[in-house]
């Protein structure tokens, strides 16, 4: 896996990420901002255990940083571990639209030795859009849009619903997950042309077509030490469906069954007046 490279994307886009004030579900973010003026800063050392590539039945381990900005005596909004790094321009109590950012990790041969002859598929950045909402104030609405450079030239895109709730110190989430994808992104990841096949000796050709990807969930529950400190942890499954699934890379040296889990611990600090 080509961590040095994946990690220096990933914590350039992290750090492109800024937070929007105001927010509908106050109920669920720190109650007690540090202060009332100035800016208030959050670093973020997080941890992921996740498929090594699409597909994939192992797991590669790899950590980033993350840093939000918002105006201190704001609350913090809610955030999915797998919410995409985002912005927001559009934002009122119950609605935020703006842009969004992931990375997608590639598929190297030394991920899984049984991919000889299969194209290699570099690192991807995902820019896109997202919009969300809360119709109630414990359950928020996402959705996803974005397009790959890179490694894939594809447009994806991820729903999600979450039930959020705090107890205490303690905010939990848990929500269903749809992934989908054009034609463009499920040939990158799940495809297999003639050559490849006849170089592999495995799998035989195949040409998936465009469609949901895989359904799944996620939970997640964050402690809040302090109003400075936190700790989140999430684990999320997802079921590859369609013609992922169905695709001889993934039947042959994958699964369909694709699992996810991560730790995030939060430092928030005031800066300027």
């Amino acid at each position: 896996m080509r961590l040095s490279k994946s990690l220096g994307v990933v914590s350039l886009l992290a750090m492109a990420s800024t937070m929007a004030p105001a927010d509908a579900a106050d109920l669920f973010f720190n109650p007690e901002p540090i202060t009332t003026s100035g800016w208030t800063v959050t670093l973020k050392a997080n941890l992921r255990a996740a498929p090594s590539y699409p597909g994939s039945d192992d797991l590669s381990f790899y950590g980033f940083p993350s840093v939000s900005l918002r105006r201190a005596g704001t609350p913090e909004r809610f955030s999915a571990p797998d919410d995409g790094v985002s912005f927001s321009f559009l934002d009122d109590s119950a609605f935020r639209i703006g842009v969004v950012g992931r990375f997608q990790g590639g598929r190297y041969l030394e991920d899984n030795r049984e991919l000889f002859g299969l194209r290699k598929v570099d690192w991807a950045v995902e820019p896109g859009i997202f919009v969300e909402y809360w119709p109630v104030e414990f359950l928020r609405a996402r959705a996803e849009i974005r397009r790959g450079f890179g490694g894939h030239e594809g447009f994806v895109a991820d729903l999600g619903l979450d039930w959020v709730q705090r107890f205490g110190a303690f905010t939990t989430s848990l929500g269903p997950r749809l992934a989908l994808g054009d034609n463009e992104f499920t040939r990158t990841y799940f495809g297999v042309t003639p050559f490849e096949a006849a170089l592999n000796g495995q799998v035989t050709p195949y040409n998936p077509s465009g469609g949901i990807t895989s359904v799944g969930a996620l939970a997640g529950v964050t402690y809040e030490w302090s109003p400075a400190w936190s700790t989140t942890a999430y684990v999320a499954y997802r079921r590859l469906v369609g013609d992922a699934a169905d695709s001889p890379i993934v039947k042959q040296f994958g699964s369909e069954n694709q699992y996810s889990l991560g730790l995030t611990v939060s430092y928030s600090f005031n800066t300027g007046s």
